[in-house]
């Protein structure tokens, strides 16, 4: 997995982190993360999936409708945002490995949080997302055009290796998030399991 520390720490930008990486090391950082989020929601349930966790700090600034700004973000919410996000950065980027300029607009498309329900939904967008992203990669020329490149913000101008290493950053911040809604998730059901039990000795005394 490679290390954002250094771009957080804002002791090193996106394209330092990008420099010198090629399509390949795209794939397997791809391929580590998607692993990773995979392994975060084994031995989850569809009831996990839907869980609604407590976060007092949820906000979100993008969202569809006033009443789901401050929205605790269920698992498969999350799982298609990060999805949606990433395979955005890998599209921009196979467009500028090209050489094609870059000339503003979104290359966005989620899929409705509220129709992903079940764990098998969330294993399937994820695997669903990692064909798509590998599959950027696979459009990049031999030689791609490295000196292609557009200015992101004020003081950042990037390449294809930094656009599509975004999406990966982005997946990297809601790592936590993931394995925090699990966590919450199980603990609730293991809860309401223990409940009957609880009930049943009760009765008995």
């Amino acid at each position: 997995m490679i290390d954002f520390t250094p771009l957080l720490n804002e002791e090193k930008t996106i394209a330092d982190l990008a420099d010198g990486l090629i399509a390949d090391d795209l794939r397997d950082l791809t391929n580590e993360m998607i692993d990773l989020m995979q392994s975060l929601i084994a031995g989850c349930t569809d009831e996990d999936v839907v869980f609604v966790p407590e976060d007092p700090d949820a906000y979100d600034e993008w969202a569809g409708t006033e009443d789901e700004i401050s929205i605790s973000w269920t698992l498969g919410h999350v799982i298609v945002h990060v999805t949606a996000s990433a395979e955005e950065a890998a599209f921009l980027g196979a467009e500028l490995a090209r050489g094609v300029p870059r000339r503003g607009g979104r290359s966005r498309s989620e899929v409705p949080w509220k129709t992903v329900t079940t764990l098998a939904q969330c294993r399937h967008r994820l695997e669903e997302s990692r064909r798509m992203r590998l599959a950027t990669l696979d459009i990049w020329p031999d030689k791609p055009y490295l000196d292609n490149q557009y200015k992101r913000t004020r003081n950042l101008t990037i390449n294809a290796p930094a656009q599509f290493l975004f999406g990966l950053l982005h997946d990297s911040k809601h790592i936590d998030q993931i394995g925090e809604i699990v966590r919450q998730a199980k603990a609730a059901r293991a809860a309401d399991e223990a409940l009957p039990a609880q009930l049943i000795s009760q009765i008995v005394e």
